[in-house]
């Protein structure tokens, strides 16, 4: 307590608020001691549980030539790659793919205007294969917002080049390549939830086990409890998407980021509309930055006319390098679509599916190892995103066809086996050499330089300058800031933001809007998010940010609830809500919470997200 009180009294400073503040302060403090919250198993040690004491711990193991975790775009394009090699040379191999998702395609979310150029390196005639490639971008806008009115960029300075691209419902894309693969013999396990690594004996990745299930919220065996499966593999790739739970583990048990900034994240929000006839115009590609960020918070929108129905996918990203902790990303949105140039594209139109995902914008500084003993990263587990040109799924497919390619060649010639785990160094350079890093050299400097003193107008002038006019040739490369979890003041020092009530009809309040997200946990099961000290949150992340987990969460998971005894208050986590975006693990300014996965099967049920 002492801590507290020192740390908090420095912020009060003197005058007439002095007494109000400091009762305040007590207030939050003092309400009650450090209570239980977190009770899952990866924190709290079975062995030391007598309720375990006589569980049969023993897991089955199977073995597969390469074990892919992540069904989305990069770890399917990397199954249908080594599939199309293995049928290509006449050689039998077997390749599976674990997604904790219900369905291949539950859990993608993204904009999505995507390059379709290495789907069709995949699969030169994708179209006539049926792939849900519908809508050919036919007009490109961008605008900087005001609050009542806007500036549109002529199309030529426009950073995001998208004729020959098509706007995509990317869930609807990735089950379109689950099926591909399963035709050609990969095996895919939806609904399975990759908890952990395993290792061999010389520290090298075996594998991974999935998760136990059965277990009650307070940590004990229920009647129904089983225990995860093994999956060892010559080669294991991690493709769980942006700040992957078992990425995040091999970042620090092999020192990935040892050479690189530290990654740096946004969190992008979307909602999916049903919108009259007479507003839709298939094709359109809008992009906006400006209002309601202020010119120091790096943000922006995206607003696709998908010909699929008339529908409109909205979306709203904001980085999560702000500084104000009473910012709200959810309500940003919401006042997003209040501006004449947003809400005549939905005037009249019925939302009819929300979500949310956190991003990579790191990009070529932020770039991990992405090869280690045993194992490679593909796609967004190492952050791959193109952020002036806001894709990553082209990317994606890319290094997956790339890692597909590599480790056939390894498997092939032996260097890949199942007695240690190989550095498969050919990806590493084959990768250093593709198009992938090429592009995210030129566009390395876009992101950094709008963490200036002159912030959204000194960015845009860079960018124009260097990245639209002369292709990201500058020789020099800026730095990030640091981390995100590092940017926030303290709440004492922060502007209080007030933010309009929802009508019901263009803006929603939270709850209705997760609802729409098809979101569902097994209630009797140990939150997956936890924490690394139960006391922290009223101890620091109330008392000095005044909880900004109840306000960056795009789904109501945290909140601060009166204490049901006494004053105060207390953390309440709501893990039944949680979206798997990853925000809350990347954003805690304590850095306390540590997101894993759920049962398999659990979180939202995206429909073409």
């Amino acid at each position: 307590q002492h801590y507290f009180i020192q740390s908090n009294l420095r912020m009060l400073g003197s005058g007439r608020n002095l007494l109000p503040r400091l009762g305040r302060l007590c207030k939050r403090r003092l309400s009650s001691a450090p209570r239980t919250i977190t009770t899952h198993y990866t924190m709290i040690d079975r062995a030391t549980d007598d309720r375990w004491a006589d569980v049969d711990m023993e897991r089955y193991a199977d073995e597969v030539d390469v074990a892919i975790v992540g069904g989305g775009p990069a770890g399917l394009s990397a199954a249908i790659r080594l599939m199309q090699n293995a049928q290509r040379e006449g050689t039998e191999i077997r390749v599976c793919v674990i997604e904790k998702g219900a369905e291949i395609g539950s859990h993608t979310l993204s904009g999505a205007v995507i390059e379709p150029g290495p789907i069709f390196d995949l699969f030169p005639d994708a179209l006539e294969m049926g792939a849900p490639l519908k809508t050919p971008v036919t007009q490109d806008q961008f605008a900087i917002l005001t609050k009542n009115s806007s500036i549109v960029i002529p199309e030529l300075l426009i950073p995001m080049k998208n004729h020959g691209n098509y706007i995509v419902r990317l869930g609807h894309v990735v089950k379109w390549l689950g099926e591909q693969a399963e035709e050609l013999g990969v095996e895919i396990y939806p609904g399975y939830a990759a908890s952990e690594v395993l290792f061999h004996e010389d520290g090298s990745v075996r594998g991974v086990a999935t998760n136990d299930v059965g277990i009650a919220k307070d940590g004990s065996p229920k009647d129904t409890f089983e225990r995860g499966m093994e999956i060892h593999a010559k080669l294991t790739m991690f493709a769980e998407g942006c700040h992957g739970h078992l990425s995040k583990q091999l970042f620090e048990t092999f020192d990935l980021r040892k050479n690189c900034q530290p990654m740096t994240y946004a969190i992008g929000i979307k909602e999916l509309w049903e919108i009259p006839e007479e507003n839709h115009t298939p094709g359109l590609a809008l992009h906006t930055v400006g209002w309601p960020m202020d010119r120091n918070t790096y943000g922006g929108s995206f607003l696709y006319h998908v010909d699929d129905g008339p529908l409109v996918a909205a979306g709203f990203v904001t980085a999560l390098d702000y500084q104000n902790p009473n910012l709200y990303p959810f309500k940003e949105m919401q006042r997003w679509k209040t501006h004449p140039m947003i809400a005549k594209h939905l005037d009249g139109g019925e939302r009819l599916m929300y979500g949310a995902r956190a991003l990579n914008e790191g990009g070529w500084q932020s770039l991990p190892e992405i090869a280690f003993p045993g194992g490679v990263m593909i796609g967004c587990s190492p952050g791959f995103l193109n952020v002036p040109k806001i894709k990553g799924t082209h990317n994606a497919v890319r290094s997956g066809i790339i890692a597909a390619d590599t480790a056939f060649d390894g498997i092939v010639d032996g260097s890949l086996n199942m007695e240690s785990g190989h550095v498969l160094d050919s990806y590493r350079e084959a990768m250093r050499n593709s198009a992938v890093f090429k592009e995210l050299y030129e566009c390395r400097n876009v992101r950094p330089s709008f963490c200036t003193p002159l912030g959204l107008w000194g960015g845009m002038l860079y960018t124009g300058i260097f990245y639209v006019i002369f292709g990201g040739k500058e020789p020099w490369t800026l730095k990030h800031h640091g981390r995100d979890s590092d940017s926030l003041k303290p709440a004492e020092q922060a502007k209080e933001i007030e933010y309009p009530k929802p009508d019901g009809k263009l803006t929603f309040d939270l709850l209705s809007s997760v609802a729409l997200s098809g979101t569902n946990h097994e209630g009797d099961q140990p939150p997956h998010l936890t924490l690394k000290d139960d006391s922290v949150p009223m101890a620091r992340n109330y008392a000095v940010f005044d909880g900004p987990e109840q306000r960056f969460c795009p789904a109501g998971v945290y909140e601060y609830v009166p204490e049901e005894v006494g004053e105060g208050y207390k953390l309440q986590i709501n893990a039944q809500n949680c979206v798997h975006c990853k925000t809350c693990d990347i954003k805690c300014p304590s850095q306390n919470i540590n997101w894993v996965v759920p049962e398999g099967g659990g979180g939202p049920v995206y429909n073409g997200m």
